[in-house]
């Protein structure tokens, strides 16, 4: 579906119906809920040598030179390419959130429609798809900064488009990163404070994982992701859809 299309048919859809919504993802999640886990491990697996990287210049440091790292205070050479590596190491860290949150999305769409189509965890880790999620993150950063800068009141406006993105990214192959922004902020603003509001209700219902010794939340982390997926297909819809 092109960009027109798409803009046409979020201007045209009903609003989105906060209770409906709920009560399908909460049924949904019963199906999907391994597949959930599955992907906050591998989330976790694929993120951490990114985190590793910034610690390269402390052990390159410790290495040539122990006593440096002795000192009280952390050496310009040290402390400059961390600089460079944290926000690089934060884009890499989205890029890789995005595009297994794309899938998980897939697969949701999958189980609610009954597809026959095998759990593909890295379906969307190829050139096409890598390089649109990296433009993403380059400018959830910038919107993220922005909001930042308006007293940080911004954030709270800011999270209801960007928790759509990857819906769009899943589904809308044939939109640019950029028309994934704006049908992403069209789509949100239309409906804002619905999509806020279940957000926060499901925010609060996945935190309910850590009575079970802390772990349930492993397994109950997916479950604040799926209302993007009945909020696409609400708004949207699927033109394959049976």
């Amino acid at each position: 579906m092109n960009f027109k299309a798409l803009s046409n048919r979020i201007e045209n859809s009903n609003p989105l119906d906060f209770g409906s919504i709920f009560s399908k993802s909460i049924d949904l999640f019963k199906q999907v809920w391994l597949q959930g886990f599955i992907i906050v491990i591998l989330t976790f697996l694929t993120i951490i040598p990114f985190y590793v990287l910034i610690y390269i210049p402390l052990l390159i440091a410790g290495v040539t030179d122990p006593k440096m790292l002795k000192s009280e205070e952390v050496p310009p050479e040290i402390v400059i390419p961390m600089v460079i590596l944290i926000p690089l190491v934060f884009l890499g860290v989205m890029t890789v959130s995005l595009l297994l949150n794309a899938a998980f999305l897939r697969i949701c769409r999958n189980k609610d429609l009954n597809l026959s189509k095998s759990d593909d965890y890295f379906h969307y880790f190829n050139k096409k798809y890598a390089s649109k999620a990296f433009l993403l993150s380059l400018m959830i950063l910038g919107l993220m900064v922005l909001g930042l800068l308006a007293c940080g009141l911004g954030i709270f406006y800011l999270v209801v488009p960007i928790s759509l993105i990857p819906a769009f990214l899943a589904f809308d192959q044939e939109l640019s990163a950029k028309e994934i922004v704006k049908s992403s902020f069209s789509l949100g603003n239309k409906n804002w404070l619905v999509i806020f509001g279940l957000i926060v209700i499901m925010g609060l219902v996945t935190e309910l994982g850590i009575l079970l010794c802390f772990i349930g939340v492993f397994f109950t982390a997916m479950l604040a992701k799926i209302p993007v997926y009945f909020m696409y297909k609400d708004a949207v819809g699927f033109s394959s859809e049976p």
